[in-house]
């Protein structure tokens, strides 16, 4: 173990305080002692005649690094169509993101860094979005992933495709908590332990953790394979984050807030091919508009946590009067007015061009769910911390209420109105999200009337209901359904990612599931899809 102080880790940009196993690498090494391109190549913010490019550069010596990039439409590079330069340094964790522009649409492109010696990046390829003569469009969407608990599958499964044209994280690209605590040492797969040991706190702490998991070779594949659009949830800073602090943040330990938040801010736009944008839309051509949006750190009101009401000497008289004074509070947002506003007026704006399709990305479910009053009987014998959970998520249901307060289900008065403003646009509205671990399709309404639909994805490794249900799955989403109206179908036990495939008039969801996460393999098979037709605000049957 190498000791290092805060002060001196920032002015030599070093990241971390030892050496470790980059997970998927042979071998330990030491990430203080890494020169060079460290991380391979990445890109993402697709626009039709514009890409952002990243990579890490350290150099052997000196305090700053000049890096050029060079695109080609060959991937030999004998004609380049269009470059940029950046300096970068300790003062950005030696990344660098360059945007580049004058690109054609619709086309893939190889492109490389240059370093200042000469040497060059791992090649990466990208792919501009499309122009308006598109008839198709494919991206695959993840969520959820922890490294501890195994491979990460779906993304090697991903990157081995050639049909796809972007990919898309709906948030908890990493998990922020220790060793040991989740996943348990008993749950942790061999080898699979990310860096710092710790609880990541410090802008020190979120780098290196960034640089752990990006060791990962499928997710290296991945970047370096398609253009990704992304955005956080909660584990990017901390569990059940909101903007005025998380679940999993002490102050009297941990220190201020707004620092810990501010820390794991700067570090996603470091280690991230992103911009600093909070929000923004992209047009895929004619076919879709999709809306990347911010639902934790920056307006999100606190969520009630349902650990509160269990530990309540009267778990249905807390609900209830949660129900009767908080929870239609219209003060409660989770997007804020100023990004709602902008999300009313870009759904009116890409109905009004045209666009066939309007696709927004969140990082939680907004489908109602509800727990059925036989769940307690799918549990395993002796959890009771999920049996006093299910137990209170059944007392809520009895009270119109859903089992879980920090999804869209904890903010009705938002969603309503981000409802009523896609009824008001007449958006052909589709919904992705996150968060939640399991697969799920819902046919969204309001008052009755359709709305749209809502492809919620599961994690790439961590665990879902499984972990506490005893049942079988299909026992399970019989249930669940049966007492969500708008929940069309679930799988509560398996990993993987979803496919969303648009074409002008049809637009198709497919639920991947991998083989396994205990070991790594490629292998995945589609186990549900789901059709809705324009026009229509639901799913086929």
């Amino acid at each position: 173990m190498i000791d290092i102080s805060r002060r001196s880790l920032l002015a030599t940009g070093t990241l971390g305080l030892g050496a470790f196993a980059l997970p998927g690498f042979a071998g330990a090494q030491n990430v203080l002692a890494a020169r060079g391109f460290t991380h391979s190549v990445a890109s993402g913010e697709p626009g039709p005649d514009e890409i952002l490019l990243w990579t890490r550069y350290v150099p052997t010596r000196g305090d700053t690094a000049e890096l050029r990039v060079e695109l080609a439409e060959s991937a030999d590079f004998a004609r380049i169509a269009a470059g940029g330069a950046q300096i970068t340094g300790p003062w950005r964790d030696w990344t660098a993101k360059i945007t580049v522009t004058g690109l054609k649409p619709g086309r893939t492109y190889h492109y490389r860094f240059v370093a200042p010696d000469g040497s060059f990046s791992p090649v990466g390829t990208t792919r501009t979005l499309p122009d308006d003569a598109a008839t198709q469009f494919r991206a695959a969407i993840f969520s959820c992933s922890n490294l501890g608990f195994g491979w990460f599958n779906a993304y090697g499964h991903a990157a081995a495709r050639d049909d796809l044209d972007l990919w898309v994280h709906l948030g908890d690209y990493f998990y922020e908590y220790g060793a040991a605590y989740y996943p348990s040492s008993a749950e942790a797969v061999v080898g699979r332990v990310p860096q710092p040991a710790g609880e990541i706190i410090h802008l020190a702490d979120y780098r290196l953790r960034y640089a752990s998991y990006r060791a990962d070779p499928d997710l290296q594949a991945l970047h370096a394979r398609l253009p990704m659009i992304a955005q956080w949830d909660d584990h990017e800073s901390a569990n059940d984050s909101w903007e005025g602090g998380a679940e999993n943040h002490d102050p009297a330990k941990e220190g201020e807030w707004n620092d810990r938040r501010a820390a794991a801010i700067q570090a996603y736009r470091e280690w991230m091919p992103v911009s600093d944008e909070p929000w923004k839309a992209y047009d895929i051509g004619m076919l879709a508009t999709l809306y990347r949006t911010e639902s934790r750190l920056l307006a999100r009101t606190r969520q009630r946590e349902m650990e509160e009401f269990i530990k309540a000497p009267d778990v249905a008289a807390a609900l209830t009067a949660f129900r009767d004074r908080d929870w239609q509070d219209p003060a409660v947002t989770m997007l804020g007015s100023q990004q709602e506003a902008w999300l009313a007026h870009g759904l009116r704006a890409s109905v009004g061009a045209g666009k066939r399709w309007q696709v927004v990305g969140f990082g939680t479910v907004m489908g109602e769910l509800r727990s059925p009053s036989e769940s307690t009987g799918w549990l395993k014998p002796g959890n009771s911390g999920a049996a006093a959970y299910v137990k209170a998520g059944i007392a809520a249901a009895k009270l119109g209420m859903p089992s879980n307060f920090d999804s869209w289900g904890g903010y009705p008065a938002a969603r309503r109105r981000f409802l009523d403003s896609a009824r008001a646009a007449a958006a052909n509205l589709i919904l992705i999200s996150g968060d939640s671990h399991n697969a799920w399709a819902f046919d969204l309404a309001q008052d009755g009337a359709g709305v749209g639909v809502e492809f919620a994805g599961h994690a790439v490794t961590s665990p879902g209901y499984e972990t506490a249900f005893a049942a079988a799955p299909a026992t399970v989403a019989r249930g669940l359904v049966a007492a969500n109206s708008e929940l069309k179908w679930c799988d509560t036990s398996r990993r993987g990612y979803m496919a969303l495939t648009i074409t002008p008039d049809r637009a198709t969801n497919e639920w991947l599931f991998v083989d396994s996460i205990r070991t790594r393999s490629p292998r995945a098979n589609i186990g549900h899809f789901a059709t809705v037709q324009r026009g229509r605000a639901r799913m086929e049957e």
